[in-house]
């Protein structure tokens, strides 16, 4: 070694070498752990062929970035002149050679590793597109265009697309380094008195890069022909007649000039001659100027504008048609549909069964009175909203809100490790409510609640080790006959100690038994008790992505997922049951819809956590492809394929076989929970605002496009839209009552941004898949639209809750239910097409002051055109809107309402009518409302929690006797039909005066 060479230190060299083996290391354990992941739940084929395909397409990416520019630079090295500066300019380039020469070696090789590491890095991330393309599916039908296969435009097209953009990107970066680099050496420069001097090796390079540029160019053009299918900016997405008649033909025209221009660089590689390949490239960025640009703006100026209806006519109907296909409702059935505005006596007689069965309990905001009524302690929480499912209870079908009651980890009193990831690992049951039940006081009526669960479900495992508010990892199994040490759930039996503990039985996680899987995960989550605890054993498990969606988003990547997981009891188990979407962005002439913005609500806006939109991304079809099931215990998965005609999964199913069964295996209990998705609709509605127009001529026109209604229960600023609803409805026309998903249509605003807010559409899904083993009900998923008279004068939901909101004596009942720092909640306003016309239902919640305090269903508003009714039950308040009789029976007519006498917390009210005067009556309850309020604050400030409780239940009492009592003094002087609220019909007590 050299005297003067310095000598590297022993010690730098170490460290820089564990450095490089740690990170090498923690990289590798990152992996190691993924594919633990997916060897657990039998899914290793999904990692494998994911990565295998995202690494052959880096490789490809960056092979074909890297090596053009490696040839550019050492070709131009390689074949520099060598010759002895003669002017100064040569000169002064001769020393800045000198001074980069000790760089040209690693510049050689990093700027071609450089810019080949980003090109494969981009193409890595395309992996999905290249297996659809080696595995694409014909659909079987042709484009109105070209007369291709739909699968071209689909698979193929993006496929080329994306080698076109990686190519032509390679060729320019190559071309700019050939310039500059025989530049540097020599290659190129400059006359003696003018011009450039080139190199024959200089001449031929550059010459031949050009030319393969070029006719790269022109593939890419020539393809960009089939992008007009798909691109907006037109009238409607797709080929308009500007792009058929000019743009098209320009296009092909131009392409093909750009290889006889490619054509003139080999010859100018040849002959040297730039002059002539110059001036053509000038020439073909003109012609493209002319005949792609302006000539189809002059046509459209001159020729379309004056008549575009007629000239426009047919791609607006390919645009139709093909959107309709796209989304899945070109088989919807509408229905025009003139409803009465006027409610008659026994009206309902025809809808018994759908006014039964109206949904009083309001999913997003009972999740409270869950919590208050079934937490049971601190560490278990529901979400905040619940959801809405329907349950076969003795031979009689139900709709039922349900939640599970989940671990809350950031609520567990001691936040040790040991705790966290050892002791409270689990939830435990389900709660379950009668959607149009409540009990005397308001409570909801529960078919399944408590620990351990009891009620009118079938036996079946509680726990919950999977779910929306899991711990981020949980640590379980142990060793036979070792003392269990999760928390299974509170006990006060005798001679225990609080609590039943629990082992996990299960396979729902990777083995941690072992001290390198353990140190490989300690790495993952940076948590170095995983390694060090002697909690863990050779039979412990790690369960993590335990969050039902994340869960099947990481298992299936091609599919995107519902943002509502809905839990069931099935066969004996808690399953999360989710819906999964394949999608397109290529569909030729279908209208790209954003997926967060529609499926974006007031619900997803105030309950991100229970409800979340689909990802930002721009498709252009659509198709709920697959129903999924997550084991809430052991958090296997189950995917069955439920559109059994979709390209789309057919292709992914040909890349993952195996992965997805065959919708037959689903058993009849599962098929029963099946629903209509939540998204797909969201997304379906909100097209058919303009798309439900079907001809041409009328799209054009605009004038009789909708919008979908502002949700009336929150603030009308927020401008959050009303979210579609579960329930169960008999549509007109239709056979028997079904579980169907709704929304209702307002017309759209006009160009001074006014909108009547009347209601002009009703859309009903079918969400009943039926009860039978691997087998779909024939009207599952049938989209049934009513259509409206354009004159209609029937009130949308916004007219309907202003209605509400100003009717005298309903505010007046609605201000003395919010005595005593009492809160009035609207539940959700829900429309149904019965009785021959628009029903409105909301139920009213009151809450009283208190931090533990929770919503109780107090009274029901009813609207059925401009008459209102409001009385403690929803019975009562259809009588009093159809003349005093109804004609039907509503789910919560058997319960004891505020004037029914006293049972266990009803008011006392109807004893006292007669032995009281009115002011007498509604005098004591207020003092007494008054006093109870007092005792409460009181309770609270001591912490007596059982005082508290009884002080709130006299209170409720004595606002039901208040409210009870104000109908015998109210005096309707309005003149309008809106009812006082009695627990008598409205004409018995409208003019009893003072």
């Amino acid at each position: 070694m050299p005297a003067n060479r310095p000598r590297r230190s022993p010690l730098l060299l170490t460290l820089v070498s564990v450095a490089v083996l740690l990170i090498a290391f923690i990289s590798f354990t990152q992996v190691y752990t993924e594919v633990l992941w997916f060897r657990q739940i039998d899914a290793a084929q999904v990692f494998r062929k994911m990565w295998v395909t995202r690494g052959l397409t880096f490789l490809g990416g960056f092979i074909l970035m890297a090596v053009p520019v490696w040839v550019s630079l050492h070709l131009a090295y390689r074949h520099r002149p060598v010759y002895a500066p003669t002017t100064p300019r040569q000169e002064n380039l001769d020393r800045y050679r000198e001074a980069i020469e000790p760089l040209r070696r690693v510049a050689t090789i990093a700027i071609p590793a450089v810019v080949g590491l980003l090109a494969g890095i981009t193409a890595s991330a395309h992996w999905n597109t290249i297996l659809e393309w080696m595995n694409s599916t014909s659909f079987g039908s042709k484009d109105p265009q070209f007369g291709l296969d739909k699968s071209f435009f689909v698979f193929v097209l993006p496929g080329l697309r994306l080698i076109g953009n990686q190519l032509g990107m390679a060729l320019l970066i190559a071309l700019i380094a050939a310039l500059v680099a025989h530049y540097l050496f020599g290659g190129i420069r400059p006359g003696e008195q003018k011009g450039v001097i080139l190199t024959k090796t200089a001449q031929w390079q550059l010459g031949i890069t050009v030319a393969v540029l070029v006719i790269v160019q022109a593939g890419r053009l020539w393809l960009a022909r089939y992008d007009r299918l798909t691109a907006a900016g037109g009238i409607v997405p797709g080929v308009t007649y500007v792009d058929d008649h000019a743009a098209l033909p320009a296009m092909a025209i131009v392409a093909i000039a750009a290889v006889l221009v490619a054509l003139l660089f080999v010859y100018t590689a040849w002959k040297g001659n730039w002059r002539i390949s110059i001036i053509a490239t000038l020439t073909l960025i003109v012609l493209g100027g002319v005949s792609i640009i302006a000539y189809p703006a002059m046509i459209q100026q001159f020729q379309v504008n004056p008549s575009q209806q007629s000239l426009e006519s047919e791609y607006i109907q390919h645009n139709i048609d093909a959107t309709r296909d796209a989304f899945d409702f070109d088989d919807i059935e509408v229905t025009p549909y003139e409803p009465s505005t006027s409610g008659e006596k026994g009206a309902l007689r025809k809808d018994a069964e759908t006014a039964a069965s109206i949904r009083l309990l309001d999913p997003n905001l009972v999740s409270d009175t869950f919590r208050q009524l079934q937490q049971v302690r601190p560490y278990y929480s529901f979400p905040q909203k619940l959801d809405v499912d329907r349950y076969d209870i003795k031979g009689e079908k139900r709709d039922t809100v349900i939640a599970v009651r989940e671990l809350a980890p950031s609520s567990v009193n001691n936040q040790s490790w040991f705790n966290r990831a050892i002791v409270y690992t689990h939830g435990f049951g389900v709660v379950a409510a009668n959607g149009n039940q409540r009990n005397p006081d308001g409570e909801p009526t529960f078919m399944e609640s408590d620990i351990p669960p009891k009620g009118e479900f079938p036996q079946y495992e509680p726990r919950v080790y999977f779910g929306e508010s899991s711990p981020d990892y949980s640590i379980v199994g142990a060793e036979k006959g070792a003392t269990p040490r999760e928390l299974d759930y509170p006990s006060d039996e005798k001679g225990g100690s609080g609590q039943v503990n629990n082992t996990f039985a299960g396979d729902g996680g990777p083995s941690v038994g072992n001290v390198f899987n353990r140190l490989a995960y300690a790495l993952k989550f940076q948590d170095e008790q995983i390694l060090l605890s002697d909690a863990l054993n050779e039979e412990s498990q790690i369960l993590y992505d335990r969050h039902p969606r994340e869960r099947v988003e990481k298992l299936a990547p091609f599919l995107k997922i519902d943002g509502d997981p809905y839990p069931a009891v099935v066969d004996g188990k808690i399953k999360w049951i989710l819906d999964g979407y394949t999608t397109a962005e290529d569909y030729p002439y279908s209208t790209p819809q954003p997926l967060q913005q529609a499926t974006e609500d007031s619900t997803t806006a105030t309950a991100p956590n229970s409800v979340a939109t689909l990802p930002d991304d721009e498709v252009n079809y659509i198709r709920n492809s697959v129903k999924i099931t997550v084991d809430a215990y052991d958090g296997s998965v189950d995917m069955y394929q439920w559109d059994k005609d979709d390209p789309v999964l057919k292709t992914w199913m040909k890349v993952f076989p195996g992965l997805i069964k065959s919708s037959s295996e689903m058993s009849g209990d599962l098929m029963s929970h099946v629903r209509y998705p939540e998204d797909m609709f969201k997304v379906q509605r909100d097209l058919l605002a303009k798309y439900h127009v079907t001809t041409a001529s009328e799209f054009y026109s605009g004038q009789d496009f909708w919008t979908l209604p502002t949700d009336p229960t929150k603030k009308a600023s927020s401008g959050l839209t009303q979210p579609p609803f579960y329930m169960t409805l008999q549509m007109p026309g239709q056979e028997a009552p079904s579980f169907s998903l709704t929304s209702s249509y307002i017309p759209a605003r006009s160009s001074e941004g006014q909108s009547r807010n009347n209601l002009t559409g009703f859309l009903s899904a079918d969400a009943d898949a039926g009860s039978k083993k691997g087998e779909t009900a024939d009207s599952y998923g049938k989209l049934r639209l009513l259509q409206l008279p354009r004159n209609t004068t029937v009130p949308g939901p916004g007219q309907a809750q202003n209605n509400f909101n100003t009717a005298p004596d309903v505010q007046r009942s609605l201000n003395l239910l919010r005595q005593g720092e009492s809160e009035v909640e609207n539940g959700n306003l829900l429309t149904l097409p019965i009785g021959n016309g628009l029903l409105y239902v909301q139920p009213v919640y009151v809450r009283s002051a208190g931090e533990t305090s929770y919503p109780l269903l107090q009274h029901v508003l009813v609207a059925f055109g401009e008459d209102i009714g409001f009385a403690p039950t929803l019975d009562e308040a259809l009588d009093q809107v159809f003349g005093g009789d109804s004609g039907a029976k509503a789910g919560d007519a058997g319960t004891e309402d505020s004037g029914s006498g006293d049972s266990g917390g009803s008011s006392s009210a109807g004893k006292d009518s007669g032995s009281k005067s009115p002011d007498k009556a509604l005098n004591d309850a207020l003092q007494e409302a008054k006093k109870a309020m007092e005792d409460s604050d009181a309770a609270l400030k001591k912490g007596d929690f059982e005082e508290y409780g009884k002080a709130q239940k006299r209170l409720k009492n004595a606002i039901d006797d208040a409210v009870a009592a104000d109908p015998s003094i109210a005096e309707d002087g309005t003149g309008g039909k809106s009812s006082a609220p009695a627990s008598e019909p409205a004409e018995q007590g409208g003019d009893s005066g003072n």
